[in-house]
């Protein structure tokens, strides 16, 4: 029986993009005014948050978080959170009332009419060019000493379905290390059996969050970023590993075993 449900599916999914495409444009004048000057971001963040509680919310799913520790207001911190659906970026920024600007890839600017604002509240990078890279520093100091925090999902990309969490690229915990920020560890359960990227798979429901306790860089040099980085990710990792149902979602069975995942 489960054909019959497709064509419902089709639609649901469809009505994702008619969601995201007719938000966008509908809000788009507010976005472009607010983005123009960076002391309007404040403002502008708040806009962002309640559009994408519309997204979120209007595709019919409910959020459940937990945090082992709350974040302080104007104050900066650098999120990482496992990559497993399209609508990632949207539960993180309606999960969180501090200002956060995203680093993400360049190709993300190419989408039509998103792409116009991404340029503006995205830090992008093409991490085939060395100097993009390098410019991703300096975008993101300007924004920090703003009290703005960053979002960087250190897998880089979307893993295959049945990878528990892809390996972790060294930018998120360079840029940490290189301004002293504490890192928020945060991990999605439910997204990619909710909200797959196969397009006959997913269905309205809730995303469980958990937020971790923070990961401190203070004292650490550039020197530690490949401690940071394993550090952080076996952490989540063994998170990951723990859920039951994350890990039938990911087609492997759960021992119960702590696992200190190579990367």
């Amino acid at each position: 029986m489960e054909y019959l449900k497709i064509p419902f599916r089709l639609i649901w999914r469809s009505w994702f993009y008619i969601l995201v495409l007719a938000t966008t444009v509908i809000l788009s004048p507010i976005f472009l005014i607010l983005s123009y000057k960076e002391k309007h971001y404040p403002i502008l963040w708040k806009a962002l948050r309640f559009w994408s509680f519309i997204i979120v919310y209007g595709m019919g799913f409910r959020l459940k978080i937990k945090r082992e520790q709350k974040l302080l207001p104007n104050k900066s911190y650098m999120f990482c959170a496992n990559h497993s659906s399209l609508l990632d970026g949207w539960i993180l920024v309606t999960l969180s009332k501090n200002p956060i600007v995203f680093v993400g890839k360049k190709e993300l600017t190419k989408i039509p009419v998103f792409g116009f604002f991404v340029k503006r509240i995205v830090i992008t990078v093409d991490r085939s060019c060395n100097e993009s890279r390098k410019n991703v520093y300096i975008k993101a100091k300007k924004r920090l000493k703003n009290g703005v925090s960053v979002a960087i999902f250190p897998e880089g990309l979307v893993p295959e379905e049945n990878v528990i969490l892809a390996p972790f690229k060294n930018g998120a915990f360079s840029l940490a290390i290189e301004h002293q920020i504490p890192i928020v560890p945060q991990i999605y359960y439910d997204c990619k059996r909710l909200f797959s990227w196969d397009m006959l798979k997913g269905h309205p429901g809730t995303f469980r969050v958990k937020q971790l306790e923070f990961i401190e860089t203070k004292g650490l040099k550039m020197s530690d970023v490949k401690d940071l980085k394993e550090k952080t990710y076996n952490i989540m990792y063994n998170e990951l590993l723990s859920d039951e149902t994350y890990m039938k979602d990911t087609n492997k069975p759960n021992d119960g075993r702590k696992f200190k995942s190579p990367i």
